[in-house]
């Protein structure tokens, strides 16, 4: 996700909770070029849920996401190899081997090991990390997909050119971003704007049709 669809999003509720002169400045004014107070880099997948038989959801990541959560966080552990499920994961036995089945196959766990330092709030949901040229086949899988009709507006009849596709993260996706501060007396003053670090609000412009509620925690 853009930085500059969170930063807007953002900027949106400090206009809508602490007026014009705050969200100018915090995020600059629009009809100037004045330098924002906070600055947001974009939102990186760190786990993707994916329905599985049996489980019935598995969330889904790989080293390259893995690491980019690393570098963030700053987290000590070594970054688990493909194919490393956690150790709340019950995947299925098949010809005595522990087995996912996913839309496209099966995917063999060749170990489990505690990935609690991978997830933010330390919860250690059922997870398995895949290889890096096998996330972007289960992303696209996963992603949520729905055909939209515009109807016309003095009858029930889909209007001309009305039909359109939308596609969504499925609930439950885990994502990261970084905000940066002009200087370490604004982060002081971000904490006291936010209370205590944590809230809700949609991100990527489709609350309309209910896509995009999230529940965001500031570090």
């Amino acid at each position: 996700m853009p930085g500059s669809s969170i930063r807007g999003r953002f900027r949106s509720e400090t206009y809508l909770e602490h007026g014009e002169i705050a969200a100018n400045e915090w995020y600059g004014n629009e009809s100037e070029t004045t330098e924002s107070k906070v600055k947001f880099e974009y939102a990186s997948i760190v786990w993707l849920p994916v329905f599985c038989p049996g489980q019935p959801v598995v969330w889904v990541s790989c080293p390259r996401l893995l690491k980019c959560y690393q570098r963030i966080i700053g987290v000590s552990a070594t970054i688990p190899k493909p194919y490393t499920g956690s150790r709340t994961l019950q995947p299925l036995t098949v010809e005595g081997k522990p087995m996912l089945f996913f839309n496209f196959g099966f995917l063999g766990v060749e170990k489990t090991d505690a990935l609690t330092p991978w997830f933010p709030d330390g919860e250690e949901l059922p997870a398995v990390v895949v290889a890096d040229d096998e996330i972007a086949m289960i992303h696209d899988m996963a992603l949520y997909r729905q055909s939209r009709v515009r109807l016309e507006k003095d009858q029930k009849k889909v209007d001309t050119g009305g039909f359109f596709n939308t596609e969504a993260l499925p609930e439950g996706t885990i994502l990261i971003f970084v905000m940066a501060f002009k200087s370490r007396m604004d982060a002081k003053k971000w904490k006291s704007l936010n209370g205590d670090g944590y809230t809700e609000m949609y991100l990527g412009g489709l609350e309309s049709i209910g896509f995009g509620h999230c529940k965001i925690v500031l570090h």
